[in-house]
């Protein structure tokens, strides 16, 4: 019981943390580097998906597996990765914006794509699933704490200026116990089948980071936006992924269903951060 209202609890500070840290003009970027923010959201939405779809058809999982590693791939990138875009120097605007686009248009996107892969890889073993039931749990815990945390933004703007690295260092924390949670709840399960997930999150955090910059290259954008994109890609918010396999399940507690999220919130940032600066060095920054 505890862990089933924790859990939302938390997800819904670290959207908070979000919120708090944008103002109208993030959104406003949309119009003002229209190229980066469209090519930022079509690789986030769907190019991560379809990478994730490929990498498991390389590798061998136990199905509950792979549909946790698609449920990962259809979450938006972490609140982390701005700190990581601004660490390596790309375009912190456009990762903020990209984040909170994403983010909220993963209310739409994700209850949709579950039905996909629940019928894909789990088959007559998949649990019902209510995409209606989904999409509101996740507005509540994704949409409306962003919303609440822009409101308070915007009304106590200097409130929110002073206060906004403990807030984000709050959510940080609350993202590091909920991966911590997952792990041990599923340790056994985890132990079983690290050998597996291991090279499939790597291979595909890997991918995803190589495909960002390459991307954005070949569409003529500055190394910098390309640096940025490719966290967004790299760096999940595998704390929404955790979440929304409990939705899923239904049983209470956190599910084998959340066992890759919670791994790759650590492998993520293993990978992740030596990669960007790798990237730096062989992409023009521009």
């Amino acid at each position: 019981m505890l862990i089933e209202v924790a859990l939302p609890l938390s997800l819904a500070f670290i959207m908070f943390s979000l919120g708090y840290g944008l103002t109208p003009a993030d959104f406003g970027r949309v119009f003002s580097m229209p190229k980066a923010v469209l090519a930022g959201i079509f690789l986030q939405v769907i190019a991560v998906p379809v990478v994730a779809f490929l990498a498991l058809m390389m590798f061998e999982l136990p199905p509950a597996l792979a549909f946790g590693v698609m449920l990962l791939s259809f979450c938006p990138g972490g609140v982390t990765s701005n700190i990581l875009t601004k660490l390596v120097g790309g375009t912190v605007a456009l990762s903020i914006t990209l984040t909170a686009i994403v983010s909220l248009l993963s209310v739409l996107t994700v209850p949709v794509l579950i039905i996909w892969a629940a019928g894909r890889y789990l088959g007559e073993a998949a649990p019902e699933v209510d995409v209606t039931s989904i999409g509101i749990s996740m507005f509540a815990i994704t949409a409306v704490p962003v919303a609440i945390g822009l409101l308070v933004r915007f009304l106590k703007a200097d409130f929110a200026i002073r206060t906004e690295k403990t807030v984000s260092l709050i959510a940080t924390l609350l993202f590091v116990v909920i991966v911590a949670v997952a792990l041990i709840s599923n340790w056994p399960l985890f132990i079983e089948s690290i050998g597996q997930l291991g090279p499939v999150l790597i291979g595909l955090n890997l991918l995803l980071l190589l495909l960002g910059m390459c991307s954005a290259a070949l569409l003529g954008l500055k190394g910098s936006d390309g640096l940025c994109i490719s966290i967004e890609m790299g760096v999940q918010n595998a704390a929404l992924g955790i979440a929304v396999a409990g939705l899923v399940a239904q049983t209470g507690g956190i599910p084998e269903y959340a066992i890759p999220a919670a791994v790759y919130g650590i492998t993520m940032y293993i990978v992740t951060i030596p990669g960007m600066f790798l990237l730096r060095a062989v992409f023009p920054k521009g």
